[in-house]
């Protein structure tokens, strides 16, 4: 059997072991392990490309911006932060059609600048604004919808964990990647916003709401002072990494350290809640690094093949274009989000696509922004869809099915898939400050 043959059979072998639920990480481990032994005939060939791909992985202090940004968006989660800027947008929003929708997305995108993962923004504002919406007539489908769907702005909108991931597969700028996830994020945000409006003005069935809104419990100026101490921290962090103050990882620490002083000012944390903390943050960081390490060894696996290089030339016999290569690709991304969460399948996916987009001539920068988004779009889609499990399962009540927070999501979703055509047809949006 040929290397080539290998390297397809590998592929092959990577979704049996992940439909049979084996560990993605362990999968990528195994079969790289056993597809370069098996191409060189040497098992000691296999055992010193293992150790020098884990040593290659992570053994630069940049990857210190892992646990620093976890820890960060942690201890933003525990300090009850998320509460205050729904409360914050709701007093600017509320006078909209369909104002509490509109205020939990553009709370979700302040508190995405923050934490950086969209499985804490979705279970937060659970808590905090379905309970709202549904006291306020909201169907539940509209208010689970709407969390569900304006949490994915928490892997867009910098600092991404999902960003920094894609960063170190691609051998990039963490902070190239971080700039370059603002202005999709943005729009990302005004795009459900107007979709809420526009839903609640014409579908007025499916939003609801039709219950008067209570009079504001505080004043703009105590509402501004409410959330000034997080724009702040939100300014310190990312406007010292892009003034060039710090880097990426420097802008970690300091943004750990503001958390955590944020959160002592507001008397939310406890040794005991810090102690869960420091070991969520170990659990996370461990858990990408060990991902990052499969991947990179997978990748060297894979070039040692040629499957990469067969691609190319396979796809320009077709005939296929830019266009065509970023169909295919699309396509892949879309159906494994249906399956599988959003970091495997980057792991699975950019060390076969990779090469293929810079031989194209692809800019990495901007050929990742449309991943995170493509990927982004799986936290929607059944039967996976983590953000709608984690919906589901922080609201913890028996009237809302799973399927009724699916078919919430499904007009966020229609719409992420058109922002994504929008970046492909203008790179520019996400180059923007590059």
């Amino acid at each position: 059997m040929s290397a080539l043959d290998i390297g397809v059979l590998s592929l092959a072998l990577m979704v049996v072991f992940i439909l049979a639920g084996l560990h993605v990480a362990i999968s990528l481990l195994v079969l790289s392990f056993v597809g370069v032994w098996w191409m060189r005939g040497d098992m000691d060939v296999a055992l010193s490309l293992m150790a020098q791909a884990t040593n290659d992985s992570i053994a630069s202090h940049e990857f210190g911006v892992v646990p620093l940004f976890v820890l960060m968006g942690l201890l933003v989660s525990t300090a009850d932060i998320g509460k205050d800027i729904f409360e914050v947008a709701n007093l600017f929003f509320r006078r909209i059609k369909g104002g509490l929708g509109v205020a939990t997305v553009f709370a979700n995108a302040v508190f995405a600048a923050i934490t950086g993962i969209s499985i804490a923004s979705a279970a937060v504002f659970t808590k905090v604004a379905v309970p709202e919406m549904l006291r306020y007539g909201f169907t539940a489908r509209f208010a689970t919808g709407v969390v569900a769907g304006s949490s994915v702005l928490g892997m867009l909108i910098p600092p991404s964990l999902l960003m920094i991931l894609y960063a170190f597969l691609a051998e990039e700028s963490v902070g190239a990647m971080f700039l370059a996830g603002i202005v999709p994020g943005i729009v990302l945000a005004i795009a459900f916003s107007v979709a809420i409006v526009v839903m609640a003005r014409f579908f007025p069935a499916y939003v609801g709401g039709g219950a008067a809104l209570d009079a504001p419990s505080m004043s703009v100026v105590a509402g501004l002072a409410k959330v000034a101490p997080v724009v702040f921290l939100i300014v310190l962090v990312l406007g010292g990494m892009y003034g060039g103050f710090f880097t990426a990882t420097d802008a970690g620490a300091v943004g750990a350290a503001g958390a955590l002083l944020l959160t002592v000012a507001r008397r939310r944390l406890t040794w005991r809640s810090f102690w869960q903390v420091l070991v969520e943050t170990g659990r996370i960081t461990v858990s990408v690094l060990f991902l990052i390490i499969a991947a990179n060894l997978y990748s060297r696996m894979l070039t040692l093949s040629g499957l990469p290089q067969g691609i190319v030339e396979w796809m320009a016999a077709l005939g296929f274009g830019t266009a065509g290569f970023l169909t295919v690709f699309i396509a892949i991304v879309l159906f494994l989000g249906c399956i599988i969460d959003s970091a495997s399948i980057m792991l699975i996916v950019l060390p076969l696509m990779l090469p293929v987009a810079r031989t194209l001539g692809l800019d990495m920068v901007w050929f990742g922004v449309i991943t995170v988004v493509a990927v982004e779009i799986g936290l929607l889609t059944p039967p996976f869809g983590i953000s709608v499990y984690v919906v589901k399962s922080t609201l913890n009540d028996a009237r809302v099915t799973l399927w009724d927070i699916f078919a919430g999501t499904q007009p966020f979703t229609a719409i992420m898939f058109l922002v994504l055509l929008l970046l492909i047809a203008f790179p520019g949006l996400a180059l923007f400050f590059k």
